[in-house]
C-alpha cells in the first residue's frame, strides 16, 4: 500500500515497490549463515577492548533497540554499552522502558542530553524551512552514537535495520552486501541537504559537538566497525515487541495515538507523531502506511485489510501531543496550521467541501 510519492521508492515494471522485492529477497536468504557471519564477527571481538564495551547500542526507549540491545548482551553475550541521546520530550512509557532494559538486561547505559537551546532553535528553523522539525534529532543521534563509540573504543556499534532496505528508498552500496552502516549519516532521512550547511553563521559552533558526525577515516584507525542488526536478522518488529515485553517493556498506557494501528509503536518521544504528521502533508502517507505495510511484509494482514485501515484512520490528526509540540517550538496553533498549508503537496492534494483529501486514495 505504499505510494510511489515516496522518496526513493521505485515502481517496477510489474507493479512492484522496491520495498516489496526487498522482502522477497529476504524470503531467499539464508538467515542461519547470515546470523552465522555475526556470531564469527562477535567472537572475533569479544574482550578486545581490554576491560571496556564490546559493543555499542543506541538506544531510544523503543522495542527495536530493546530488542538489539538483548540479542548483543544475552545472545551474542558481548559487553554492551547502551547510548541513549535524549530526545526532546521523552514519555512515561520511554523512560520506564529504558530503565527496565537497564535493569533486566544487565547493561551499562550512558545518556546524552545535548543543550536543549540549541535543540529547540534548530528543531523551529527545520519546521518552518523544511517541514521536517525532527531533523535534528536525526543528526544529532547519528552523530552522537559515532561521538561516543570513539571514546569509549568499543569495536562493534549496531544499529537496528537499514530503512533504505526495509521501506524501500537509495540502499547504499556499503550495506548492500555486509550490512554496514558506515553511511547512515548519509540516508534518506536528510534528503541530501547538508547539516553544516543549514545552521551555518545561526547556530553557535560551540554547542553543536554532538551533532558534528566524525569521518570514517576516525573509524578505521580504531578499527570500529558499524552495523545493521537488521543484515543479520530478519526484521520484524513485532517479535522484537514480544521478546522486549519479556524484559519488562510496556505498551502505550493510553492505548492506540491517532492514526496508528500498533500501541507498541513509536511511543518513546511526544513530538513524533506531529513530525510524521508532515510527511503525510508532503507525500501522502504516515504512520497507517508505514504500520500496515509492516503488517504485510511479515504476513499478518492482508493488503485488503491494510487498504480498509489507511482509508479509516489516514486523516485523524495526531491531537495528543500538540499542546507539548507548540510550547517546544514556542509557536501558537495558527502558526502551527499555516505551516501546515505552506507544506501542504498541492500535486497530490485537493479540498472538497471545505476540507483537504488526496486526490488519489488507496484503492
Amino acid at each position: 500500500v505504499m505510494p510511489d510519492t515516496k522518496p526513493g521508492l521505485v515502481i517496477d515494471h510489474e507493479g512492484i515497490c522496491s520495498a516489496c522485492r526487498s522482502v522477497e529477497i529476504k524470503h531467499l536468504t539464508d538467515w542461519d549463515a547470515r546470523a552465522a557471519k555475526l556470531k564469527a564477527l562477535c567472537d572475533q571481538i569479544r574482550g578486545s577492548n581490554g576491560n571496556g564495551y564490546d559493543c555499542i547500542v543506541p538506544v531510544s526507549g523503543g522495542k527495536d533497540s530493546a530488542y538489539q540491545a538483548y540479542m548483543m548482551s544475552q545472545v551474542y553475550g558481548l559487553k554492551v554499552l547502551c547510548i541513549n541521546v535524549t530526545s526532546h520530550l521523552q514519555t512515561y512509557e520511554g523512560i520506564q522502558n529504558l530503565n527496565s532494559m537497564v535493569s533486566s538486561l544487565g547493561v551499562d547505559l550512558v545518556k546524552i542530553n545535548v543543550r536543549p537551546s540549541i535543540q529547540q532553535k534548530i528543531r523551529r528553523f527545520a519546521l518552518f524551512e523544511l517541514g521536517n522539525p525532527n531533523y535534528a534529532e536525526h543528526q544529532v543521534v547519528f552523530a552522537a552514537v559515532a561521538r561516543a563509540s570513539l571514546y569509549y573504543g568499543a569495536p562493534l556499534v549496531v544499529w537496528g535495520e537499514d530503512i533504505a532496505t526495509e521501506f524501500g528508498g537509495n540502499v547504499a552500496d556499503s550495506a548492500k552486501n555486509e550490512g554496514s552502516a558506515v553511511d547512515l549519516i548519509n540516508n534518506d532521512l536528510f534528503m541530501n541537504r547538508s547539516f553544516s550547511e543549514f545552521v551555518k553563521d545561526r547556530i553557535d559552533e560551540n554547542g553543536l559537538f554532538f551533532y558534528d558526525h566524525p569521518d570514517n577515516q576516525a573509524f578505521e584507525s580504531k578499527n570500529i566497525k558499524s552495523i545493521y542488526l537488521g543484515f543479520y536478522h530478519w526484521w520484524d518488529g513485532y517479535k522484537h515487541f514480544e521478546i522486549a515485553k519479556k524484559y519488562g517493556f510496556i505498551s502505550r498506557s493510553g492505548g492506540l495515538l491517532s492514526g496508528n494501528i500498533l500501541d507498541y509503536d513509536n511511543i518513546d518521544a511526544k513530538l513524533c507523531e506531529l513530525h510524521i504528521w508532515f510527511k503525510f502533508l508532503k507525500f501522502g502517507f504516515w504512520r497507517p502506511t508505514d504500520q500496515t505495510c509492516y503488517q504485510i511484509w511479515n504476513g499478518r494482514m492482508s493488503r485488503e485489510s491494510a487498504v480498509e485501515y489507511v482509508r479509516n484512520k489516514q486523516y485523524e490528526f495526531p491531537h495528543e501531543y500538540l499542546k507539548e509540540f507548540l510550547e517546544y517550538h514556542q509557536i501558537t496553533e495558527s502558526e502551527f496550521r499555516a505551516c501546515e498549508e505552506r507544506w501542504r503537496n498541492h500535486d497530490i492534494w485537493h479540498k472538497a467541501n471545505g476540507k483537504w483529501f488526496l486526490k488519489n486514495e488507496i484503492c
